[in-house]
Parts: C-alpha cells; sequence; structure tokens
C-alpha cells in the first residue's frame, strides 16, 4: 500500500499503523509516543500525544477524517494522506495533550532521576506552553516501596500503562496494576504483595516519566554527567547485552539498550541490572551513541576509545 506522510510518499505492508509508518520516513519526525512501545503487545491509544489529521482516507474517499485520530491506532490505508507536523490543528491538539499530561505531574525535574531522559520533558518541550488553564488542586501521592529495588513516585505517572503490560508479557504472576477509577487511578501492588522477579527492572526503562526509579541509583548522579558505554556479559537469564554507565571508572547504573525512539531492543534481567555493579563483571564494547541534540551528550564524546585501565588505548 502507498500512502503519503506531509508530502512523502512510502509503501507499507498491509497491517502498519500510521505511526509505523512515520518512524520508517524519519523518527525524528513521526508522532511522539508516551504509551505505544512496539515491543509491548495490545500497548498504545491511551496518552494521545500521537494524533494525527487524515486529509484524505482514500482516493474513493476524498473527504477529510471527523476528527484527529491516534497514529498508533490507526492502521495505513492505500490513498491515504496524513499531516503530521503539517498540520496547525495537529500541533495545536499536541499542546493541550501536554497541558493535560502537565496537570497533575510535578515540575520537580531538578530532583528527579529521569531528568536528561525524559519523554515528557522532550515532548513539553517541543509542543507545551508555559501557562496552564488548570486552577485545581494537584493530586499528590506518597513515595511508595513496592518492591526491593524499585520505588513509585505516583505523583508523576502519566498512568501509560507500560509498565502494567512489561509485567503481564515478561513476567509470572503480575502483582501491581491500576487500581481505582478516574482521577482517583493509580499504579499499586495489591494488598501485601511487592514486585520481585527476574524481570521488574524493565518497568523503569519503559517509565517515559521518572514515575518508577531505580533504588540502587537513586540520587546518585545526573545523567549528563556520566558516561554510557555498551557492554555485555554470558547471562543463561538474557541475552546480557547492555548499556552500562559509568562515573570514572565506577559503574554506577545499568540499563537495557534502546533504539532510536528510545524503546528497549532486547529485555534484561535484574541480575544484570542491579547486581553486576563492577566494571570486571563486563565486556565493554565501546561508547553507546548518544544523539547530539541529547543533553547526555554533554559529558560524551562518541570516538573509538575504550576504557584504559583496560589496557586498550585511544585511536
Amino acid at each position: 500500500m502507498k500512502l503519503i506522510i506531509d508530502g512523502i510518499e512510502i509503501e507499507v505492508e498491509p497491517g502498519t499503523t500510521l505511526l509505523e509508518a512515520s518512524r520508517r520516513i524519519d523518527p525524528k519526525t513521526a508522532p511522539p509516543a508516551m504509551c505505544y512501545y512496539t515491543g509491548l503487545k495490545d500497548s498504545g491509544g491511551k496518552c494521545r500525544t500521537c494524533l494525527v489529521k487524515i486529509a484524505q482516507s482514500s482516493p474513493n474517499n476524498p473527504r477529510p477524517a471527523v476528527r484527529l485520530v491516534p497514529a498508533c491506532r490507526t492502521l495505513a490505508e492505500d490513498g491515504m494522506i496524513v499531516q503530521n507536523n503539517t498540520s496547525q490543528e495537529v500541533l495545536d491538539a499536541r499542546k493541550d495533550v501536554v497541558e493535560l499530561l502537565l496537570i497533575n505531574h510535578p515540575l520537580d525535574c531538578p530532583i528527579c532521576d529521569q531528568a536528561g531522559e525524559c519523554d515528557l520533558q522532550d515532548l513539553a518541550f517541543k509542543h507545551g506552553v508555559s501557562t496552564t488553564n488548570y486552577e485545581e488542586e494537584r493530586r499528590r501521592y506518597p513515595v511508595q516501596d513496592i518492591g526491593p529495588l524499585i520505588k513509585l513516585h505516583m505523583n508523576r505517572c502519566i498512568l501509560c500503562f507500560r509498565c502494567v503490560y512489561v509485567a503481564d508479557q515478561l513476567t509470572d504472576g503480575r502483582c501491581h496494576g491500576v487500581l481505582n477509577r478516574g482521577d482517583a487511578s493509580e499504579i499499586s501492588t495489591y494488598i501485601e504483595k511487592a514486585v520481585d522477579n527476574d524481570f521488574s527492572g524493565n518497568m523503569i526503562d519503559v517509565c517515559p516519566v521518572g514515575a518508577l526509579t531505580d533504588k540502587t541509583y537513586r540520587f546518585k548522579n545526573r545523567v549528563w554527567f556520566s558516561r554510557p558505554v555498551l557492554a555485555h556479559r554470558e547471562c543463561d537469564k538474557c541475552c546480557g547485552q547492555t548499556v552500562v554507565w559509568l562515573k570514572g571508572n565506577e559503574v554506577i547504573r545499568v540499563t537495557a539498550r534502546k533504539n532510536e525512539v528510545a524503546e528497549v531492543i532486547s529485555f534484561i534481567c535484574n541480575t544484570c541490572r542491579f547486581e553486576k555493579k563492577s566494571l570486571a563483571d563486563w565486556e565493554v564494547e565501546g561508547p553507546a551513541h548518544v544523539s547530539r541534540e541529547s543533553v547526555i551528550s554533554q559529558n560524551h564524546y562518541e570516538r573509538n576509545t575504550i576504557i584504559p585501565s583496560l589496557g586498550s588505548s585511544d585511536v
């Protein structure tokens, strides 16, 4: 099937969503997504940040769609014409969605561990506004320990459901989810339960904001003061391919590798993430790629350099 997105024609297979088609053209100009995740079945359709305008459904139906549609849930059709960044209506709608997401989200970026790699920060910077129409009290929740390794800041949660899908699809016996309804909805564990399984740490990687944080990394360092390197190890639970974040030669945290749209390529186990905090545990491959647009690049120079203490030299 052939369709046109922002004046660019692309050919896709049947069953491809508008979001996936846009990412094939250019991931940087594709609609933003706060809830959709390629590796998680049934995700998407909740945050509405990926709204696009269908200017023409097909050559046989040249009329535009009545309303904006979520790109992550709308399938491409032959002859469709879609407006993403070229529609002022779409850009205005995204500003409204950002305002909605920030209604209850606290502006605590200076103390948040997610600062510098937060999807909501990027979205607000690109589409947000400096004022809000909201005048009511923000909702407030106490910080919770939902397991021995994960801390939950429900105040920051935007209810994207990604962590729930991760627990459903990667782990056995999910013990947390969304409780209550409406504006009282919150992520929490069931009575007297704790999140504790071999792949629970992936909930931290998929969270687009700082709602779920790594207790072993909490308040230790700013992400732009650390140096990410690609590393791997032999692991009988997962692929063992990770990004190791260094402060000097000290391993301060371990995360899964992500692609150009900031989605995890292969989920990793808790052993690799939380327990292997010595550089001797890893085979370092080299610097991890960091976008020049990211604040992380402030202290990261991507070149063919291996850590000198491992006996390699600069090239």
